[in-house]
């Protein structure tokens, strides 16, 4: 065995089964027992018995995705897509194998006056065969276990082969979407309360994030609507059953996506009226220093007349000048203390 080169590292092979979450063969509804291998799971379903197979990865390098498009027969340009993970959701047809990409959505938990990282986005992409399902995630809040343990607790629907894990992927995926929308609601409501509440500061810089951030989810979300639509018509090559339900997560993401347009016109609305808020509170603080300058001007003018030092001065002689003087500015302060009050300026 030939010794590694100086000043290269070592490169271990890592085993596919670490990129492998799940490899399991369904028939008839049900998962049959045992553990397969990606080849043994395929060899499987292509025998007399049938069924498909349902595989789970998560964030898989160029070799370990390599093979299992090589076994497959996955398209080469479908695979890269699978590895840049940064895909806009789409739907794409290579011969008989549907490829679905979905961006997948997390609502992080931040202190509302701060600026930081609101939501965060993932992908899974769903290659679909006649008896295969290989679903590729990135992202660590993505997880598909709930989604596979509630079909495998409905074997009639999972009776209906690759379609229906396709279908419960895309449901799932678009809950979350409903679920994050309505905590980025609850947020806005926040902000909202503390923008109009009487004499609260509300710092402008968490608007403007949370606004980039539904720039974002709209990216994430949005673009999803074509493939759906595409999913239900009758040439999608799915059964009936499985468009039905695929027409359900439809419409729930034209509710996720009306949701999402209506939080980006509030925060816009918010933005402005902060701004203004903001605007009101700087004139209204440019009145109280110009007014607490008038009225500081008048002892100001009557001692700089007095502090003149000319020998004749009639005032200097006088004997009560000196208290008299005081309490004329006393009077005229008081004065413009209480006009500017009357008005609002102080």
């Amino acid at each position: 065995m030939a010794a590694p080169q100086r000043g290269r590292p070592l490169r271990i092979p890592i085993p596919i089964a670490r990129s492998i979450v799940d490899c399991a063969v369904y028939r008839d509804g049900r998962r049959v027992p045992g553990r397969f291998s990606h080849s043994e799971a395929l060899k499987a379903v292509r025998g007399p018995e049938g069924g498909f197979v349902w595989i789970g990865m998560h964030e898989p390098d160029e070799r370990h995705l390599g093979d299992i498009a090589a076994e497959f027969g996955l398209h080469s340009l479908a695979v890269e897509d699978a590895l840049v993970a940064r895909q806009r959701p789409k739907l794409e047809r290579y011969d008989d194998v549907m490829v679905v990409v979905l961006r997948t959505v997390a609502y992080v938990e931040h202190d509302m006056n701060s600026v930081s990282e609101i939501v965060k986005t993932g992908e899974v992409l769903v290659f679909v065969g006649p008896d295969f399902v290989v679903a590729v995630r990135h992202g660590s809040h993505s997880q598909l276990k709930t989604v596979r343990a509630n079909l495998e607790a409905d074997p009639e629907r999972l009776a209906l082969g690759p379609g229906a894990v396709l279908h419960a992927i895309a449901d799932h995926i678009v809950d979350t979407y409903l679920e994050v929308t309505a905590e980025v609601e609850d947020d806005v409501e926040e902000m909202e309360e503390e923008v109009f509440t009487p004499g609260a500061r509300m710092h402008v810089e968490p608007i403007y994030q949370l606004k980039r951030e539904i720039v974002e989810l709209r990216r994430a979300v949005l673009p999803l609507a074509a493939p759906l639509q595409a999913l239900t018509r009758p040439d999608s090559g799915l059964p009936k059953e499985i468009r039905h339900y695929l027409r359900d997560v439809a419409d729930h993401h034209t509710v996720a996506a009306e949701h999402i347009t209506d939080v980006d016109d509030a925060l816009s609305a918010l933005v402005n009226a902060s701004l203004t808020k903001i605007t009101v509170q700087q004139n209204t603080d440019m009145r109280k220093i110009s007014a607490l300058v008038a009225i500081a001007a008048v002892p100001t003018m009557i001692a700089g007349v007095y502090g003149m030092n000319f020998q004749h001065m009639p005032e200097l002689t006088h004997e009560w000048g000196y208290p008299m003087v005081l309490l004329a500015m006393f009077a005229i302060c008081g004065g413009l203390f209480v006009a500017f009050r009357r008005n609002g300026w102080l």
